[in-house]
Order: C-alpha cells, then sequence, then structure tokens
C-alpha cells in the first residue's frame, strides 16, 4: 500500500474541497481504496459534491492526524468508468452496499486525482513531498 493511502486510513476521516459556484465547501469522506497503486474515492451520484465535482474537478483533500502531522493532496478529479473500481469499493467499504443498491435507487460513482501530488505536513519541519 502506498503512504497516501495509509495515512487516509489512518486519519479514519479526511477532507474534500469543492466549490459551490463562488462557495468553497469541505465535506468529511471517509471511503478510499487503492486499486494498481491509484487511491479511488466515492460519491453518490445524487448529492450536489458529485454535481460540484463535475462542474470544476479541482480538489484539495487534506486529512490530519492528533499528533498534528497532517496531509494535503491536490488534483484533478476524475470519474472511473470501469466497475471493478466500484466493486473493490464496496469489498473494502460493505457499509457503503447499504446506501448503494437497488432498494435506495442511489449510485455511487469512483473517482481518482490525476496532475495530483501528495505532501506530508509536519507540525515542524519541511514537507515531503510523497506524491
Amino acid at each position: 500500500m502506498s503512504r497516501l493511502n495509509d495515512f487516509l486510513t489512518e486519519t479514519g476521516i479526511f477532507f474534500i474541497a469543492t466549490n459551490d459556484g463562488a462557495q468553497p465547501k469541505l465535506r468529511p469522506f471517509g471511503a478510499h481504496v487503492e486499486v494498481d497503486g491509484v487511491v479511488h474515492f466515492a460519491v453518490g451520484d445524487f448529492k450536489a459534491v458529485y454535481r460540484q465535482m463535475q462542474a470544476n474537478p479541482l480538489t484539495e483533500i487534506v486529512a490530519c492526524k492528533p499528533d498534528g502531522v497532517w496531509l494535503r493532496y491536490t488534483g484533478k478529479i476524475v470519474f472511473d468508468t470501469d466497475k471493478k473500481y466500484e466493486d473493490a469499493m464496496f469489498e473494502t467499504s460493505p457499509v457503503l452496499r447499504e446506501i448503494y443498491n437497488e432498494k435506495t435507487g442511489y449510485k455511487m460513482k469512483t473517482f481518482h486525482l490525476e496532475d495530483a501530488k501528495a505532501f506530508i505536513m509536519p507540525p515542524m519541519g519541511q514537507p515531503e513531498q510523497i506524491l
């Protein structure tokens, strides 16, 4: 597993930034999975955040550990078309099946970041680029 994936797993919850017109928005996320060396995320296609991601795919993800070390991951959101990412997400986070299924009618979309950079930011010292 990559350091990026490990960091996100250790923090549990991380925040994804989007834009709603001129208004920045931050939302907590938790679901992620690494497939073929790339970290993928999930979002419901019925949510405003999904529409915001489509309108402006530039984003930043931030995760913080209790010891003050934090991660900044920036890039362009690219939605995945291969079902293997959705399957991997359900396998890693089975609770998502309770939300995204035929009964609820909700659909999950997976995505990853391209043209991305990730930095681990210690409380003191220099940032370390990990991606």
